[in-house]
């Protein structure tokens, strides 16, 4: 059986799996929908919480980041590890013991405002359809690879499955589609890195793999070798970074404070019984976790190492299958500068400026790049999402093993994608409508709007798949930034500050999230020529800048409160009843 035919086959079955558990879970009423009616059991709930963490950005792009940038990708593996732990310890067993559906209802209640609400939706709104073009990128280039078929209509496939397991379902149907999709995704990242451990170091474990000798006799190292691989083709030293210090700590903090204002994440843990179960289904699924985000440094080595032995200085006429048909999608070009048939590796872009995929394509379009201008000597153009996809078609594995990776990163986007649309969904119609515009409605007219807000909110994530602005970390990493301005803030000062009022929390909100806002938009789409570190605030880059609007969020509330009324004493005690850890089973009272 062929590659697509198998491919068809594990993806095809991985689709009706997920969709024959949203009908056999599909939401009744509006607790089901929102949280799953909070009796998931921890276990589940911690593979749930895993698979919404870990998206098309850590099971497509975290290991291809790692790979082209070697030590200075490691501030997203700590980033996002680190900002996982801070949820789970810091945040979710209070949100718990709070007893709300969502993260604007939190806001709005304690700071017992409409308008906080209403400020909490747009930005958690901004976020997660920032997020959802990630996921949705990352769909369409599973679906245009493996399956064959235009990656518009890869990305239209991907939203019909998710319309149908997450407006008919809800959080029901969403957490038992993702523990079986936590299953899949994370079979499908660790049978390759273990195949192809075994290959380059003779060591079955990637995370040990990485550190031992290279099984070509040479007695080098896999970091060794890679660092002398590189740098012999003028790259930087794989394990020396480049960035600033500065710029280091700002990245990794507004990844750490942005994972635990992500809402799509916080809203799993009001899916359990109680404050306690919270607490286990956290370290269940940090334990979940940790197997893929400790073998995505071995894998983005390995890819490098192999991408680099099977590419440099090889004729284009002799190039393995796999470059050609990563080259007819636009996610691999090859510019034949020197004329000489052979495929030349280094640094530098090979075209001028960074090119979409359709203008990759154009230009390859029957060879004819002769008038296209080269920038350096480089001649090969990679996408860097596509590294773990092709990692074991460069390796030449099995075809089951390519077939199930492609099974795996659908499985990826796909569950955080539907955690998303759920969390706007909710968002629109239980604190928009419900609990703003229309409060005399009822459960089942809430319910309706909630499937609709849904439905919406899936045309808008397809939208961005097709026309995505930018690579798949790059835009969650975006997202992340967005959530530490402005979630992230609120939510802390609303647990362990009695005195954070809701001027404050408005003002640090909006301060937050157009300061970051527009810090990312200048940077990246107006004036992307001027994005280096001379121009760059204190040197932090646009995906570090939202430890800074999270620092001006903490500052701007804090000012404001100090001059402003103060917390009503029925919010004091409210506050009181969520730190302090007496009748935990039961949720807050207000």
């Amino acid at each position: 059986m062929d590659v697509q035919t198998l491919t068809y086959l594990f993806v095809g079955l991985s689709f009706a799996l997920y969709i024959g558990i949203a009908v056999w879970s599909r939401a009744a009423s509006t607790r089901e929908f929102y949280v799953a009616g909070g009796h998931v059991h921890p276990i589940a709930n911690g593979m749930a919480t895993a698979a919404d963490w870990m998206s098309a950005a850590s099971f497509i792009s975290m290991a291809g980041i790692i790979a082209f940038m070697g030590y200075d990708g490691t501030v997203y593996l700590m980033g996002w590890t680190g900002g996982y732990v801070l949820l789970a310890l810091l945040l979710a067993p209070y949100l718990r013991k709070f007893g709300q559906f969502t993260v604007p209802d939190f806001i709005g209640t304690r700071y017992y405002s409409n308008t906080a609400r209403v400020v909490a939706v747009v930005s958690l709104i901004l976020v997660s359809f920032t997020y959802i073009a990630g996921q949705m990128r990352g769909v369409g280039i599973v679906f245009s690879q493996f399956l064959n078929v235009d990656i518009n209509l890869g990305v239209i496939i991907g939203m019909a499955v998710v319309f149908m397991y997450a407006v008919l379902g809800g959080m029901k149907g969403i957490t038992y589609t993702q523990v079986a999709q936590y299953c899949v995704l994370i079979f499908a990242y660790m049978v390759p890195a273990i195949f192809i451990s075994l290959l380059i170091t003779d060591n079955p474990v990637p995370q040990f793999g990485l550190g031992s000798d290279v099984a070509d006799g040479s007695g080098m190292s896999v970091l060794d070798k890679l660092d002398n691989t590189l740098v012999g083709l003028g790259f930087g030293p794989y394990t020396e970074g480049s960035k600033s210090t500065v710029d280091v700590f700002a990245i990794t903090l507004a990844l750490m404070v942005g994972t635990a204002g992500l809402p799509h994440v916080i809203v799993r843990f009001f899916t359990v019984p109680n404050v306690a179960d919270a607490r286990r289904s956290a370290g269940y699924a940090l334990l979940f976790i940790a197997l893929l985000y400790t073998t995505a440094p071995a894998v983005g080595a390995f890819a490098r190492l192999n991408f680099v032995e099977t590419v440099h200085d090889t004729p284009y006429s002799e190039i393995d299958p796999w470059f050609r048909s990563w080259e007819d999608i636009g996610l691999i070009g090859w510019l034949d500068k020197n004329h000489d048939g052979t495929i030349q590796y280094g640094p530098g872009a090979p075209f001028e400026g960074r090119p979409s995929f359709s203008e990759v394509r154009g230009l390859l379009d029957e060879r004819k790049v002769v008038n296209v201008p080269a920038a350096g000597p480089n001649e090969v153009y990679v996408d860097r999402d596509i590294m773990v996809l092709a990692n074991p078609e460069i390796a030449a594995l099995p075809g089951w093993v390519i077939a199930l990776v492609a099974a795996g990163a659908v499985a990826a986007a796909l569950s955080t994608a539907a955690g998303l649309l759920l969390v706007i969904s909710a968002s629109v119609s239980h604190d928009l409508i419900k609990n703003t515009f229309a409060r005399q409605i009822t459960d089942r007219q809430e319910l309706l709007y909630a499937r609709l807000a849904a439905a919406v909110a899936i045309g808008v994530a397809g939208y961005l798949g097709i026309n995505p602005p930018g690579f798949v970390a790059q835009v969650v990493a975006f997202a992340f930034g967005l959530a530490a301005a402005s979630l992230f803030p609120a939510i802390m000062m609303g647990i362990f500050s009695r005195r954070m009022n809701r001027e404050g929390a408005i003002a640090g909100m909006l301060a937050g999230l157009v300061f970051t806002f527009c810090y990312i938009v200048y940077f990246k789409f107006i004036a992307p020529e001027q994005s280096n570190a001379e121009r760059w605030w204190f040197g932090i880059s646009p995906e570090g800048i939202g430890a800074l609007g999270a620092l001006l969020n903490f500052t701007v509330a804090t000012v404001v409160s100090r001059f402003t009324a103060n917390v009503p004493e029925h919010i004091r005690s409210l506050v009181e009843s969520i730190r302090i850890p007496r009748g935990t089973d039961a949720p807050a009272q207000h």
